[in-house]
């Protein structure tokens, strides 16, 4: 059995296992991973840009703008990084994480270089991998409950705040 053949077992989900239902639509995880390749190409961009200059800084966070567009293309499209052995595992074990954990990653790693270098340059090509870590922590929010039941958890606070209201009034006139 070559490697390949093993990391594509890894990568595949085992039959019989329960799929990871994090709540998310399919045209929301679409979306999100649609922003995670945005935000790979405008990290890509801006930080080869970020890299012509002399000033260190600014070369460290253009190098780690470049780690950042590795990352969300290995880890939202790994198709794009088919010639490196481990994508599909690193894409599957990517996959097996909660919204949550996907957003802080996003943008943790979106943060660090306007840290060390805060220019424009990076700021705009860290916010669509920010953007990127906002819609998984949206996802992980989940979803707005209906109408009813908004309106019946309304009708029994209202009733509480009369009858604590009468209390009150009660108490006062004795």
């Amino acid at each position: 059995m070559s490697a390949q053949d093993e990391q594509f077992e890894a990568a595949a989900p085992e039959p019989g296992a329960p799929c990871a239902d994090d709540g998310m639509t399919w045209w929301y995880r679409w979306l999100c991973r649609m922003a995670g390749v945005a935000g790979g190409l405008s990290c890509a961009f801006a930080g080869l840009w970020n890299c012509v200059t002399i000033n260190p800084l600014n070369i460290a966070a253009g190098v780690w703008m470049m780690l950042n567009a590795f990352i969300l293309f290995l880890c939202e499209a790994p198709f794009c990084c088919q010639f490196i052995e481990f994508a599909n595992a690193v894409s599957a074990r990517a996959d097996k994480l909660r919204p949550w954990q996907k957003a802080a990653f996003y943008c943790g790693m979106a943060v660090f270089p306007v840290m060390l270098s805060l220019t424009l340059t990076t700021l705009f090509g860290n916010a669509i991998a920010f953007a990127t870590g906002v819609l998984y922590g949206l996802s992980a929010l989940g979803k707005k409950g209906d109408a009813i039941s908004y309106a019946r958890i309304h009708q029994q606070q209202k009733q509480m705040d009369e009858e604590k209201l009468t209390g009150a009034l009660e108490g006062q006139g004795l």
